[in-house]
């Protein structure tokens, strides 16, 4: 798979805001401390256990920010598949402000590879099925594109950015317009012809309500195996259904052999685990 980096202009900001947390206001008092100003280090981020790459370029940023002049060798791009052991990348240059840089390079690379290591199992479990796998809003804060772009990078595929690129009428939507039918009347009166629609329905008579609305996608939330076939059935292709709640591990197979078009997974972005890599002296 190749997937494309995203722009520096968009990491940038994230990158710049880490390094400045983490410097405070007296900077690197260790580094300055004990290491001379033109002192020298080379150095290589290494995979600790196999898994799936993300974040090269926000390790890279964090280098060149804290001193254009380090050289940083990209060995392992996005997206690729590495093991314990493995050469990530290569970084070369004044001591201080690499080791300045390493633990805001290495936060951002671990937890985006453990974003994308994550999708990437789920992704297996249901890989001879086309089912997509899909993260969602539950993100952490200013890091949505970057964690979205992780679970491209495992395979996954993304949900909305925003509330701004897709109506999305939820629980809270439906009971404060008074049903599915009134929230669905609504939208469709207020979208343009460009502006996708989903609903949220909890049972198959809010299903019943929603179809000859035509909605661009169903969200089934929390349905078991049973509810979630009889859904299937009912529309016929009619409209894309995504199921919702209730997805790990364990479970994601059975729900995508029910014939759902997309699981969509809050724990991709919200509950990966950090994808051990380290910045080794060489």
């Amino acid at each position: 798979m190749y997937i494309t980096g995203l722009p520096d202009l968009l990491i940038e900001p994230v990158v710049r805001d880490a390094l400045r947390e983490d410097l405070g206001l007296a900077g690197d008092v260790t580094a300055d401390a004990v290491i001379l100003p033109r002192a020298r280090f080379k150095a290589e981020f290494k995979a600790r256990e196999a898994g799936i790459l993300s974040g090269i370029d926000c390790a890279r940023l964090a280098m060149s920010l804290m001193d254009p002049h380090i050289r940083f060798e990209i060995v392992k791009p996005d997206a690729a598949e590495v093991v314990a052991g493995d050469v990530i990348a290569r970084v070369e240059g004044n001591a201080r402000a690499i080791l300045a840089a390493e633990r805001v390079a290495l936060n951002l690379l671990s937890h985006l590879s453990g974003v994308a290591t994550l999708t990437h199992t789920y992704v297996r479990l249901v890989e001879d099925l086309p089912t997509r796998i899909a993260c969602t809003r539950k993100t952490l804060p200013l890091l949505r594109g970057l964690q979205k772009h992780a679970v491209k990078c495992g395979g996954g595929h993304n949900h909305r950015y925003g509330l701004d690129d897709a109506i999305l009428i939820k629980d809270n939507h439906i009971a404060i317009c008074g049903g599915v039918e009134k929230a669905l009347e609504l939208a469709k009166a207020s979208a343009g012809h460009t502006l996708k629609i989903e609903v949220e329905v909890d049972s198959l008579a809010q299903l019943k309500q929603a179809l000859p609305f035509r909605p661009d996608v169903v969200m089934l939330d929390n349905f078991n195996l049973e509810q979630l076939r009889e859904a299937v059935a009912l529309v016929k292709g009619a409209t894309l259904l995504e199921a919702s709640g209730g997805v790990n591990l364990d479970t994601v197979r059975a729900i995508a052999e029910t014939g759902v078009d997309v699981i969509s997974v809050g724990a991709l972005t919200h509950s990966a685990p950090v994808f051990d890599i380290g910045l080794d002296a060489v």
